[in-house]
Formats: structure tokens, sequence, C-alpha cells
């Protein structure tokens, strides 16, 4: 029987939808008043991706995001402050200064901290994928893996581990078309991601990355198929980034034409056509989960900015040889 997502439901996906921007926007206003610590990493027009996957999964799952997968942590627990205060470098953020953007995890909330060497994330989700299967827990570890980090070796040796072992592992592959300025087709024969899952024996499938909907189903329904002892399994989300690699980045290598293309599809426009067509939220209700989410950030703000920085002597006190 397909799974039905209940009223409530569409309006929490919304919810995070809207947040996951929100944060970004806000981050970038951060950035260009010069109060963050290193570069901002936008997901710009890839939130679908984020939010979909993340709020089809089980509590007991365990995410290993990357640097564009703010959605998936928001979901997971995190509020805006915490990112706000990690950009900022304040005391009170989730590694109290000691690191940047999106560096920062919690087992606890089923979070695995992101590697910046993008490609290791696979081998290590794998990991985990293996204690699982060990310890006979149905449990699915779900790893988050661009274009771009699925050209590294140890990407592929952490799939192909997977697909030896059979196990428990999901690969969300972000197919934003881009590595940072390699465009796919310079850095791969092949024409899309899934055909490299399937040389390892991968079951695989490709969705619209930007349709938060179809995104949810087929994590729901790889996710079960995993549970049942099925293997690894990889979704390849098209979609696109909407920003350059970073905020330092101002993209003038992507051709105008596609940002216009893609800017029609945004996954938050799209989204609210759907609710409208469906009669699934009302104008109200759009509008009191947008005040939320104003409230939310406005306090969180003040919060991030109200935090001091870490004091020097503290810098290495959570270090062990």
């Amino acid at each position: 029987m397909p799974f039905r997502l209940t009223r409530a439901q569409h309006h929490d996906l919304y919810y995070f939808l809207r947040l996951n921007r929100r944060v970004d926007e806000q981050l970038v206003n951060f950035y260009r008043q010069g109060k963050v610590v290193g570069g901002v990493y936008s997901g710009l027009g890839q939130e679908a991706i984020s939010v979909g996957t993340a709020d089809a999964l089980e509590p007991q799952d365990l995410i290993g995001p990357v640097i564009r997968n703010v959605g998936a942590m928001l979901i997971r627990g995190f509020r805006p402050r915490d990112l706000f205060l990690q950009y900022m470098g304040r005391r009170d953020g989730p590694t109290r200064g000691r690191d940047a953007n999106t560096h920062f995890g919690d087992v606890a909330r089923g979070v695995i901290a992101p590697i910046s060497m993008l490609g290791e994330t696979v081998p290590l989700m794998a990991g985990i994928a293996l204690a699982a299967k060990i310890r006979r827990e149905k449990r699915v570890a779900v790893v988050y893996v661009g274009d771009g980090a699925m050209s590294t070796g140890p990407c592929h040796e952490g799939m192909n581990f997977a697909a030896v072992q059979r196990l428990p592992l999901l690969i969300v592959g972000e197919n934003n078309g881009w590595a940072y300025s390699t465009p796919i087709g310079k850095q791969m024969a092949v024409r899309d991601m899934l055909t490299r899952a399937k040389g390892y024996g991968i079951r695989a499938a490709t969705v619209d990355g930007n349709d938060v909907l179809a995104v949810f189903k087929a994590t729901r329904a790889a996710t079960a198929r995993i549970r049942r002892g099925g293997g690894p399994e990889m979704i390849e989300c098209l979609t696109m980034r909407m920003k350059g690699h970073a905020e330092h980045d101002d993209a003038r290598y992507v051709p105008k034409a596609e940002f216009e293309k893609w800017r029609k599809r945004d996954p938050i426009l799209l989204f609210e056509k759907y609710l409208a067509a469906k009669k699934l939220m009302t104008v109200e209700e759009k509008a009191s989960i947008e005040s939320r989410i104003e409230n939310e950030i406005r306090e969180d703000v003040a919060f991030a900015e109200a935090s001091p920085f870490p004091a020097p002597e503290e810098a290495a006190r959570p270090v062990r040889a």
C-alpha cells in the first residue's frame, strides 16, 4: 500500500524547506557583514533533497551530511542558532568556536559530523552500516555525495565495500551538475551518477531532486527494502546548485541560461504550487508557518550575536594526544 502523508506532514515539509532557505539567507547576510569565520556554502536550490530524505527516515537511522545538507540537520534537531554560532566561531556553538561551517554532529541525534574531503564520508558511513548489520539493528546509514565527490577514490572503495557486504547503506547522489567549476561531462564518461553505482551491483534510481515529495517517497521505498536485507541502494537526485561553490565564488562559469532554467524549478515554489493545487494549505496556514520561522530566525540571530568568542586558553582543552 502506498504511503500517504497527512496534511500536518505536508506542512512539516514546507516548514523545513522554508527554514532551510532562511538559514542560508541569514548566513549569507552574516558573511557580507564580515561576521563569518571562513566561507559560507549555500544549499540554495537543493533544499528538497536534504528535507525529503531526512524526513523520510526512522529515528534510529544515522545520516552523514555534507556542507549543503543543512535541512537534514535541522530535521534531526539542530536549531538555526547552532549553524549561526558555528559559522561565526562563537563559544556557545556546537564545537565551541573550534571549527567552522557544518563540521559538527551528534550521534544521539543520528548526525555524523561532515568531513571536508567529501568522498571520505562514503566509506565512513559504510563502516557504520557494517556495525548495524553485525549488531542486527534495523538501522540504515545514509550518506550524501555530490557528483564531484563521486569522482574520488574513497567514494568508490566505500560503494564497492557496501555492495560486496550487502550493507544497509543509502547513498544519496546530489547531481547538481558542477564539481566546483567542473561540469559533470568533464569528470565522468557516463551521463549520470547511478550508472557508476550500478556497476558495483548497487540498486539505483533517479528522481527529481527539486520535488520534495518525489525524494521523500523514493527514500521511504529504498530504506524499506534496505531494512529487509536488500543491500545498499542509491537515489540520484537531479538538481542545480543555484550559487557558486561558496559565497566567494560568483559562478561566472555557469551559463546564465542554465540558472534561468532551474530558477523556474525552485523546490519551494514547486511545493507551494502543489500544496495550493491539492488544497493542502490555506493562505493563513502558510502565513503562520512563515511567521513562526521569522520569529525563530530573529531569536536565534540575537542569541548568536550575543555569544562571545572562545577564550584563547580554551583552544586545546578537548584535544587528546
